[in-house]
Formats: structure tokens, C-alpha cells, sequence
């Protein structure tokens, strides 16, 4: 008997020596900040061994009586008024955590309601530190990723999740469904705090390049042709396609997913490490940090996206604006950095920021109503963008990879991916409805012939049109064009850049002034420039002293480019024109007989060309070679007698016009007449 005594007693020590080794093992390696007892690393400490805090070694024990919990001793967080994640496009909605759920459990410190420490068969126990404030979800799960989802699972709609959790399963055995739901222990093991060595958390694998979302967000593409419900293929919808085999798959089982483009995209890619002051996340490089680098899983600031936000937030900016400035504001967070994008709004024009009523939201039509709503999501696919390595084509970017458009075939007909990037474009500037003309982009002039929309491009330059710059369709018109370049000139005026084929793109206007692509060092694209209408170089447009013709307003001499000046470089008025066309041929008077005269008479093409193309002609201005006259420069014109006033017009086969500007009238006979310059009414004017 004596010698049983002795055996127990020996057995006991072993295992008193096994759990004290096991104990203080977790308190090192395993539990963390979970670890709450008197060694504890993390904030908070009390006199419990590490397991007791949570756990009853001997029984089951709560203070609200519910079976079946894993010996649990914390009292439970008895909240059921959270205000939940909601989101135009969820399509599943979460309900508040079941009492005593896997989810509750963890609650009932991480709510905010219930203290580590509040515990059954210990009572209240003295608790030194405490909870990081970012740790606790006080009366609120509405930045927190969805779980705990109203069961069963509407598995018929368009939800790239559903083919994983409708089988019942992720795709990460390590990633477990508890029940066939989402719940805080299917990404979370709270025994284990470092399975992710960098991120630690309690992740329940390394998420590194993602791993762990991935293992529910699907990735992988399926069938190529099929788009977004209500989206057109691209390469059937589109008019004057140059890039057809952009149409990619955009969906996994049928269902749409905007995820497939992601393994080559530029944020699964980019190997830019992160400084640690960057607050961005834990990982080292922007392609470990992946969704991590925009999304963030708790408390996340921006919203129903979940996005992150730069720290601190930028006042009067809308959430998707400023989580990708946390990156491309051209600061210290990336080496090497990259562009300062951010900065090119700052500039005398540029894409203004949605704001008030107008904010961009995921569920919205791809034709934007709402005027002024220009957000970095609008025109770029975070999920899909790649970085533009070469300009030689006039396909859509790489940085505008994976982007929605509209169909310029009818102004509202989806492309879901674009395939050109005048579609994406046409999201604002076809046929949505609220645009208006705004100050803040200078000078609007007034064409002769105009009709219905004046802002919507998809006319000017489409099919319809008489005349227009090659964007939607290669160049129509058969009549020469002795002044085309073979080349566009960079920024400087004068070094070749790409070679000029028969479409050009909506960016080689309207662009940032320092581009890359033209020999500058800033960022491509519309973002903002020094020169209006966000346009890449100067383009004066000629104007004339307000008042009353003869001596001021339309018909009376140009103030506002004299001297001339004729400098192709991007300072010269002519210098936009300047990169596609030659000056020199067009001052020796090769195509018009009288262009050498009216530029030096301080005249830009503004005067008599329409930019975009001839969305709309008459009897008088037919549209050949965009001739379209500016009636806030120009007038109509009266005859010798001064009893009838001719209309403005254009005969291209005589290459006479009809008005009066610079103080002259253009007769119908081809001849000049000077106005009486005076301040009587202009001859004919009764």
C-alpha cells in the first residue's frame, strides 16, 4: 500500500512537472497576449494560470447555464444589439452572434461589455493593464468582416464566395467552417498565436501573399466570355475595338468575380518593401501584403470595403480616395517609392474628389450620374491593374487593366472588362445625365453647330461624326493631312515619341503635364495638370475683350495671344496641337491658304477646329476637318448694304468662310471688308 503511496505520488509530480513545462511553454510560445497570467507578454495580467481564464479544468461552468460549452469559465457577453457589417453588394447579410456560439465566446472580452477576468468559478479577479483599444468592438461589428451568416446560404446569386461555402468547406483545409458558417475561430485559432510568425494575431495559417483570404475569395478564372450580370462582352459590345483579347473571363463557376485577374495584377506583384512607419500592415512587401495593403479585417475605418485609410484620414476625401493615397502620395511608405499620383490633383486642374451626395459606392451603374464623381476606383480596378511597362499600342493600359467601361455603340450598354480605354472614360463624359460646364476647367467655347448634349463625346467622336480625332474609329476621311507628323513629339517639343497609327488614346489630350510616357517623371494619366481641361499641354484658346461689337465681342480683334507665339514645346500656345501636327507646314499655308495670316494674327485652332469631332453639323458647317467656329470669338457677318446678316458658314471646296472676327467680314464672294471700327452698332444691325 505504502508503495502505491509513493507511485502516486511520483505520477502526480510527473504530471505537476509536465503541465508546469507545458505551461510555461504556452506562456512563451504559444497563447501570446492570450496568456493573461502573471508572465504574461501581452497588456494584461491577472493571478490565474494562462488556460484558467477562459476555462474550467473540472466542469462546464457559466453563469448562464448553456450546455456544451468547451469548459468554459468567462461569463459571456450577453450584447444583441451590435450594429452589423452591412454592404450594398453583400449578398448573404450576418446576424448577431447565437449566445454561447463560437463567435460569442470570443466576444465576450473582445465586445467591450464583458472584462478578461469577469469569470465564473473565480468570481471577479484582479486585473492589472488593459485591452487595446482597437482590440474591442464596442456596440459595434460594422468594420468587422461578415460572419455568423442568416443560415441557409443564398447560393443562386452572384458571389464569387459561394462556390466554396456552399460546398460546406473553404479551400484551405486549415480554414474551417464552423456549422457550414463564418465564424471568428474560422481564421482565428486563439490557442496559437504565432502559426503566422510575422502577423501572429491567432491566425489559423500564414497569410502571407493572402493565403488566407484566398482560401475563401476565389481567385482562379473560369470559362473566358462570361462578365457581370447585365455586362455585355466586351469584344461584341465595343465600337472600333483595337484589343479584343482584353474580353477575359471575369467570372469562377459561372458566377462573376472580380478577383481573377488578381495573381498578375500589380498588388499581388509588387515587391516594393514597406517601412515600418508605414502602418500599412505587418508584412514586408507590398505582394506579402496583398489584400492587406487596402482591406483590413476589424475596425476598418472606410467602411462597408473594409479599407484601411491613410492615418490619419485626409478631411473632406471619400474612403476610396484615401486608401490608395496611403501609397500613391509619393511620401516614405514604399522603397523604392513610386509616382506621386496624389499629387497631381493639387494642380491648377484636375479629376475633382466625389463629394456630398455623389460618393461612389460598389453597387453603382457603370453610366455615372452624378457630375463631379471622379474617385481613383472609378477608372482603375485595384484587383486587376498592372503596371504599364510599354506605350507602343493604343490598348487599354496596364494600369486601367480589368477597369469597367461603356459601350460608345449606345452610351449605355456595360463592357465589364473594357477593352479600350475611351470606355471607361465614357462612364462620365457620354450620355449621364447632371454634367455640367465648371469654371474651375477654364475657357468653354461655343460652337456653331451643336446639338442636343454638348458634353457627350459619344457623338463627336463617333460614327455619325463628319470629322473627329481617330479615339472611338480610325480616321474616316479621305482628304489629305499634310501636317501629321509620323511621330508625336515627347514634352519637349522637338524629340520623337510614339509612333502616330490611326487611333489615338483619350490620355495623349488629356494628361498629367509631367507624364512619363512623353519624357516627363510624373504619373500617366488624367489625374491633374497645370494646363485646363486637364489637358497634357497648353492649348490656348483665342479670346476676345467682352462688350459690345464692333469694338468688343464676337467679330472684334483677338486680346489674349499677341504676339504670336509658336513654340511647340509644351509652354507655346500651339503646343498640344504641336505634338501631333507641324507647326512649320501649317504656318506655310499647305492645307489652308490663310493659316500663316490668322496665327499670327493671334488665332488658335480653337477658333475654327472643334477638338473632339463634328457631333453635330447644319446647312452652313458641314463638318469637314472639324471645322466648327468659336461664337464667342467669331459672328455673323451683313452685306455691303448692311441690311442682311449672312450666316456663319464654311465652304470647304473654295476654303472660304462666312463671319466677321479680327474686325473683318469673310463675304460669301470670297472677299474682305473691314468693320467701321466705332462705337455705333455694327453695320446691319437694326
Amino acid at each position: 500500500m505504502k508503495r502505491l503511496v509513493i507511485v502516486r505520488a511520483l505520477l502526480c509530480a510527473s504530471l505537476f512537472a509536465t503541465a508546469t513545462a507545458l505551461e510555461a511553454q504556452t506562456q512563451q510560445d504559444v497563447l501570446g497576449i492570450h496568456n493573461m497570467g502573471p508572465t504574461t507578454p501581452g497588456p494584461v495580467s491577472g493571478p490565474l494560470p494562462a488556460c484558467q481564464f477562459c476555462h474550467a479544468p473540472h466542469s462546464g461552468l457559466n453563469s448562464n447555464s448553456l450546455p456544451n460549452l468547451p469548459l468554459w469559465s468567462q461569463v459571456l457577453s450577453t450584447e444583441n444589439n451590435y450594429i452589423l457589417y452591412s454592404s450594398p453588394t453583400e449578398v448573404n447579410q450576418e446576424q448577431e452572434p447565437t449566445l454561447g456560439s463560437a463567435s460569442n465566446l470570443c466576444l465576450s472580452c473582445h465586445d467591450g461589455t464583458v472584462a478578461p477576468g469577469t469569470n465564473v468559478p473565480y468570481t471577479n479577479l484582479k486585473m492589472t493593464g488593459s485591452m487595446n483599444s482597437q482590440d474591442l468592438f464596442i456596440g459595434t461589428l460594422q468594420g468587422i468582416h461578415p460572419f455568423n451568416f442568416k443560415l441557409p446560404l443564398n447560393c443562386t446569386s452572384s458571389d464569387n464566395l459561394l462556390q466554396i461555402l456552399c460546398s460546406g468547406s473553404t479551400g484551405n483545409s486549415a480554414v474551417q467552417l464552423v456549422n457550414g458558417n463564418v465564424q471568428c475561430n474560422t481564421c482565428h485559432n486563439p490557442h496559437v498565436y504565432d502559426i503566422d510568425p510575422v502577423a501572429q494575431n491567432f491566425l489559423v495559417m500564414n497569410n502571407a501573399n493572402s493565403a488566407l483570404c484566398f482560401a475563401c475569395h476565389v481567385t482562379q478564372p473560369g470559362p473566358i466570355g462570361a462578365t457581370r450580370p447585365g455586362a455585355a462582352n466586351a469584344a461584341a459590345a465595343t465600337a472600333g475595338t483595337t484589343n479584343a483579347s482584353a474580353g477575359t473571363s471575369r467570372t469562377t463557376a459561372s458566377q462573376y468575380n472580380p478577383f481573377t485577374a488578381w495573381r498578375e495584377s500589380i498588388h499581388a506583384t509588387a515587391a516594393h518593401e514597406l517601412s515600418k512607419g508605414s502602418k500599412i500592415g505587418p508584412y514586408r512587401t507590398v505582394s506579402q501584403e496583398a489584400c492587406m495593403s487596402c482591406h483590413t479585417s476589424h475596425n476598418a475605418p472606410g467602411g462597408a470595403d473594409l479599407l484601411v485609410g491613410p492615418i490619419p484620414a485626409v478631411p473632406g476625401m471619400d474612403a476610396a480616395t484615401q486608401n490608395c493615397i496611403s501609397c500613391h502620395n509619393g511620401g516614405s511608405n514604399l522603397t523604392p517609392a513610386i509616382l506621386n499620383v496624389y499629387g497631381e490633383f493639387a494642380k491648377t486642374d484636375g479629376h475633382p474628389y466625389p463629394a456630398g451626395s455623389n460618393k461612389h459606392t460598389a453597387d453603382e451603374s457603370l453610366v455615372l450620374e452624378n457630375n463631379r464623381h471622379a474617385t481613383c476606383v472609378d477608372c482603375h480596378d485595384a484587383h486587376a491593374a498592372r503596371q504599364t511597362s510599354s506605350f507602343a499600342s493604343t490598348a487599354i493600359r496596364g494600369s486601367q487593366n480589368g477597369t469597367a467601361g461603356v459601350s460608345a455603340t449606345d452610351g449605355v450598354t456595360e463592357v465589364d472588362p473594357a477593352v479600350n480605354q475611351y470606355e471607361t472614360c465614357l462612364r462620365c463624359h457620354g450620355t449621364s445625365t447632371g454634367k455640367q460646364t465648371l469654371a474651375v476647367f477654364g475657357y468653354a467655347p461655343l460652337r456653331a453647330a451643336s446639338g442636343g448634349d454638348a458634353l457627350n463625346l459619344i457623338p463627336q467622336f463617333g460614327v455619325t461624326a463628319k470629322s473627329s480625332h481617330p479615339v472611338i474609329y480610325e480616321n474616316k476621311s479621305s482628304l489629305p493631312q499634310p501636317s501629321l507628323l509620323k511621330y508625336m513629339l515627347n514634352l519637349d517639343g522637338h524629340t520623337q515619341g510614339r509612333l502616330i497609327t490611326g487611333r489615338i488614346l483619350c490620355t495623349d489630350c488629356h494628361n498629367s503635364d509631367d507624364n512619363r510616357e512623353f519624357g516627363g517623371t510624373g504619373p500617366n494619366g488624367p489625374h491633374g495638370s497645370q494646363f485646363s481641361h486637364i489637358l497634357e499641354r497648353r492649348y490656348e484658346f483665342s479670346q476676345v475683350a467682352p462688350g459690345i461689337p464692333p469694338v468688343a465681342g464676337p467679330g472684334s480683334a483677338i486680346q489674349n495671344l499677341l504676339p504670336a507665339v509658336t513654340d511647340p514645346g509644351a509652354g507655346g500656345p500651339y503646343s498640344l496641337c504641336a505634338k501631333c501636327h507641324d507647326l512649320s507646314n501649317i504656318l506655310s499655308n499647305a492645307s489652308f491658304s490663310k493659316h500663316g495670316l490668322h496665327i499670327k494674327a493671334g488665332f488658335s485652332c480653337s477658333v475654327c477646329h472643334t477638338a473632339h469631332g463634328m457631333g453635330a453639323t447644319s446647312s452652313n458647317v458641314s463638318g469637314d476637318r472639324m471645322v466648327n467656329f468659336d461664337l464667342k470669338v467669331v459672328a455673323a457677318n451683313t452685306s455691303s448694304s448692311g441690311y442682311f446678316r449672312s450666316p456663319i458658314s464654311y465652304n470647304r471646296g473654295s476654303n472660304t468662310c462666312t463671319l466677321t472676327c479680327h474686325n473683318y467680314s469673310h463675304n460669301p464672294d470670297g472677299t474682305v471688308t473691314a468693320v467701321v471700327n466705332s462705337k455705333s452698332p455694327m453695320p446691319g444691325k437694326h
